[in-house]
């Protein structure tokens, strides 16, 4: 008889449930170690179809580990299962890994494409740098805000600018020199930190054919280029290139019940960071006016900022784009500025 097992999964223990026939048989913990995890799931549940478990830190990690030791392993949306796991009366790991079992043996569930550790690579790379760049403003902000209290406004620049012009107000004023240059030097670690990264990312981009083809629509550098090959992976796995714009959460939602049926803002569902490259993408599209850069997607984002203001003309473009960027992913053509998708 087929087995269905389901993972509530922690940092230290694994809840684990084992139904078959309609009925628990078994149910226990476990160190959270896919090898670990993989041998107890082979001795109590020898004929498992399906093992689910939920998206979280270390959902990728998990699941490749335990596909590659044989266990038929499926990760659900965990926003979905919250759903049905916050009915119980107690909220237990054991209640949890109880929930799954009955959702993996009653097949409703949404799955969830686990990206490769190559994808999984390249995002950390993107974050990391992104944290890095976050860090150095706060730091050159709290710098700003210290030497108002005294009197010292540092002017407008970055970078080496900003570095000179601190340094300048500093020289008179020993002791707040002795509080903020430290300050700066992490500033200036930081930066040179995140400058190393920026170097490795346009590397990555250099080396990927799919990266610079994205490369050749304005607007997209390539942390956006980078970022959606990461993202996407393979162009085969959304059956028209339309349902990207919906993936990435810029389609509007709908609500229809009865008498009542309107549409609302977008769902802003999916990868927010990539959502945001996009939109900044729409915008420089949008904002640049120079005649080599004109495209009839320009064109078009264009009208509807006029019909509907910036904001919503740069959602759509950004929706566009993500769908115009899947067509040429799947064809392996350019850019077409003429046509405003793909030559």
């Amino acid at each position: 008889m087929d087995q269905y097992i389901g993972l509530d999964v922690s940092l230290k223990e694994t809840a684990i449930s084992i139904r078959e026939d309609g009925k628990r048989t078994w149910r226990g913990k476990c160190p959270s170690d896919p090898k670990l995890l993989a041998e107890m799931i082979r001795k109590h549940a020898p004929h498992a179809k399906r093992v689910v478990f939920e998206t979280g830190p270390l959902s990728t990690w998990f699941y490749h580990a335990l596909t590659a030791e044989g266990v038929p392993s499926i990760c659900i949306e965990a926003r979905h299962a919250q759903k049905i796991l916050n009915e119980t009366l107690n909220k237990t790991d054991a209640n949890d890994a109880d929930g799954l079992a009955h959702l993996a043996e009653a097949g409703f569930y949404k799955a969830v494409r686990v990206k490769s550790f190559d994808a999984m690579l390249i995002r950390t790379l993107v974050g990391a740098r992104n944290q890095l760049l976050g860090i150095s403003t706060q730091l050159s902000n709290q710098i700003r805000g210290l030497m108002k209290t005294f009197g010292l406004i540092v002017p407008k620049g970055t970078g080496r600018v900003f570095d000179g012009n601190v340094r300048e107000l500093l020289d008179e004023n020993v002791g707040l020199a002795r509080i903020i240059l430290p300050l700066l030097e992490a500033w200036h670690d930081i930066r040179t930190r995140a400058a190393d990264l920026g170097r490795q990312l346009l590397i990555a981009a250099q080396e990927s054919r799919a990266t610079r083809q994205l490369m050749t629509i304005p607007g997209v550098g390539a942390v956006t280029a980078v970022s959606y090959v990461a993202a996407i992976e393979d162009p085969d796995n959304f059956r028209t290139s339309r349902s990207v714009g919906a993936w990435l959460g810029l389609t509007t939602r709908r609500y229809q019940s009865g008498e009542v049926d309107y549409g609302g803002h977008i769902s802003r569902k999916g990868d927010n960071h990539l959502r945001g490259l996009l939109y900044e993408a729409a915008t420089v599209i949008l904002t640049r006016t120079s005649a080599r850069n004109e495209s009839s997607l320009r064109s078009w984002g264009i009208k509807v900022r006029e019909r509907l203001g910036f904001k919503r003309a740069a959602v759509a473009v950004a929706r566009k784009l993500a769908v115009i960027m899947h067509s040429m992913l799947k064809t392996g053509e350019v850019f077409n500025r003429s046509a405003g998708a793909i030559a």
